[in-house]
């Protein structure tokens, strides 16, 4: 079943949606990715993992105490900014590599960019793909 829910989600949103897309949070994964549910009928909606497409988090389960203290940070600060059960927008949705997750410009209600906030608050640092830098000692991962 989670496969034709995200075959349909991809069907009908993952070709760079250009319009932004309403959705409702449901939890909150880490600092950067969280699922929400998204309508794509009167009758149908459907729960998606989103990952901010714009900045990279430290990893809960990371490589050192001073990771996974600025992962909570991070994931806390984002549970702030967007809670359960509020409406985001998103934007420039694209697949993501991992099956059932997407990648996308979130906006709070406020019309914030969550990505470039957790990025001026120094909880996160600007991505665009690619290998990430270690959140321990500054090397690729």
């Amino acid at each position: 079943m989670n496969k034709i829910i995200s075959a349909v989600f991809a069907i009908c949103f993952v070709p760079r949606c250009a319009s932004a897309v309403p959705a409702v949070v449901d939890y909150i994964f880490d600092g950067d990715t969280f699922a929400a549910y998204v309508n794509l009928a009167p009758d149908i909606s459907v729960s998606v993992r989103v990952r901010l497409i714009n900045v990279d988090t430290p990893e809960i389960h990371g490589q050192c105490a001073s990771e996974i203290t600025r992962a909570l940070q991070a994931r806390d600060r984002l549970a702030e900014l967007i809670p359960v059960g509020t409406v985001v927008e998103l934007e420039n949705i694209k697949d993501d590599k991992y099956l059932g997750r997407i990648d996308a410009n979130v906006f709070a209600s406020d019309g914030r960019d969550v990505g470039i906030v957790l990025i001026r608050e120094k909880l996160g640092r600007p991505y665009s793909g690619g290998r990430r830098m270690s959140w321990c000692d500054g090397t690729a991962q």
